[in-house]
């Protein structure tokens, strides 16, 4: 389940601009590079429910 850290996290990483956010191995690099272990561990345990927000906003 996305919870609203994890939406927070997705968030900040999308604004650093240092990952393309459909590249979820490189989103992982630079989540893990700022702690965001629980994001790492949710694209790793949850890819559909991360693709379906990044493309479309929705949980």
């Amino acid at each position: 389940m996305m919870t609203e850290k994890i939406k927070e996290q997705i968030f900040e990483i999308r604004n650093s601009g240092v990952a393309n956010m459909c590249e979820m191995a490189a989103v992982q690099r630079a989540a893990f590079d700022r702690g965001f272990y629980e994001l790492v561990l949710f694209i790793e345990e949850n890819r559909e429910e991360y693709w379906n927000f990044i493309l479309t906003g929705r949980e």
